[in-house]
């Protein structure tokens, strides 16, 4: 899966929007986010659909995907507006290290402060072949310590929430269980319809009213998914956006690929894993990207692994020659003499046509081959579909003419068999000298 956390403050609406509108159930998660391109706290407390703000007292906190954010004492508890004005100026843009990561603090989510005397942990998590929901009747800050109190349950994919008997997950003595059971259940359907990958609240409570109530909430989704409920995916009207872990910047290679990305109808993507990496992948399909990452993975070398990404949706010549000199300005750079694999593979395509989207990445083979041969990269190519015969012969023609190492193949091996070539080739090939 390529997993994607979201802030707090867009896990919450997507679960307020879409338990209303699956469930039938209306959760009273009133919440700003505060940005540094956003009106003050003041400001939209004047606003008409943030009255709430000026009649409750509040809770301010960093939405910026880390956690142990009240042991950081970066956690204000109730609060009136001015305070909470106030708390966020002071800390905006200001630097913090949490867990030995620095970065500046750019989000801040505003909400309620709801007094409370229990505390419960939940979660659901996307395993291989089940969906595993895990409930604690003790939560909050102190739940690693607690863990032998998490009771869990595996729900195998396609069962249907509703089928479930989930009692044995809550214990008889829990205070509103049945309520909590069928929050539960409700959660797990917006998991499902959302193609999350994890859910986790801890702590959540019970309201005034007794109905559960999550304070604190972290999630995931499959990007993979998009295709089928992305529509879904919208926060305030506007498509769900992707924040980067606490404390890493973009690479600019990274931007310009999502500026690319932007401005074409096939999907160019890319992240940077490690920039000495050894182990390059330009990937044809987000399903594939997946699988090759995994594998490199799987076989130990994912230390090794420079990026992940993918090129799909057909794109053409000239967005493919874009890609992939950026992929090859990235698996050239600060050559060591020490060999070097670029994989460029891919499954069997549907409608990409394999030959006019080689023809942009032969393109940039060309100009950087003498960058090629200095950095010691031996390329390797699985790919089929439609002129895919073409596609292949044009590589090895290029690799004959500019003298680079190519090794080309079709479907007729399985799509993963170039990881171990590669492997191979960066544990075995003799390094060779750098020139000045």
């Amino acid at each position: 899966m390529a997993r994607k956390k979201l802030r707090e403050y867009s896990s919450k609406q997507l679960l307020k929007t879409h338990m209303l509108n699956l469930c039938k159930e209306k959760l009273n998660l009133n919440a700003v986010q505060i940005t540094p391109t956003s009106p003050s706290l003041k400001d939209i407390a004047q606003q008409t659909t943030a009255q709430w703000l000026n009649t409750t007292k509040l809770v301010v906190k960093p939405d910026m995907l880390f956690g142990k954010r009240g042991k950081n004492n970066l956690v204000l508890l109730n609060a009136t507006v001015a305070e909470a004005d106030a708390f966020i100026k002071e800390r905006m843009n200001k630097e913090v290290d949490i867990g030995g990561k620095k970065g500046a603090v750019t989000h801040f989510i505003v909400e309620p402060f709801v007094p409370h005397t229990v505390e419960y942990y939940m979660s659901i998590v996307a395993n291989r072949d089940v969906n595993t929901i895990s409930f604690s009747s003790v939560g909050g800050i102190e739940i690693e310590e607690c863990w032998d109190k998490v009771i869990t349950l595996d729900i195998p994919y396609g069962e249907k929430i509703d089928l479930v008997n989930l009692h044995p997950l809550v214990p008889a003595e829990t205070a509103a269980r049945e309520s909590i059971i069928s929050f539960i259940k409700n959660v797990y359907k917006v998991f499902e319809d959302l193609s999350f990958h994890f859910i986790e609240m801890n702590p959540f409570t019970l309201d005034e009213n007794g109905r559960p109530f999550p304070l604190d909430m972290r999630g995931e989704v499959d990007e993979c998914a998009s295709f089928k409920c992305g529509s879904k995916w919208t926060v305030d009207g506007e498509p769900l956006q992707f924040p980067q872990p606490f404390g890493r910047n973009l690479f600019p290679e990274e931007t310009y690929v999502n500026d690319l990305d932007e401005k074409t109808g096939a999907s160019l993507k890319l992240t940077v894993l490690n920039p000495t990496g050894r182990i390059w992948a330009m990937v044809a399909g987000g399903g594939a990207s997946v699988i090759y990452a995994d594998t490199v993975a799987d076989l130990g070398y994912g230390h090794e692994l420079g990026n992940y990404g993918e090129y799909s949706g057909d794109p053409n010549e000239e967005d493919t020659y874009k890609y992939a000199s950026t992929m090859l300005g990235l698996a050239t750079r600060n050559p060591d003499g020490r060999p070097r694999a670029l994989i460029v593979g891919g499954g069997i395509a549907n409608f990409t046509d394999v030959a006019a989207t080689f023809k942009g990445i032969i393109r940039a083979f060309k100009d950087y081959h003498k960058e090629i041969v200095k950095a010691n990269i031996h390329i390797f190519v699985r790919r089929g579909g439609p002129n895919y015969q073409s596609g292949l012969e044009n590589m090895r023609d290029v690799g004959r003419e500019l003298e680079i190492p190519i090794k080309v193949y079709g479907p007729e091996i399985n799509m993963t068999n170039i990881v171990s070539m590669a492997i191979h080739h960066i544990n075995t090939a003799q390094p060779v000298s750098v020139s000045s």
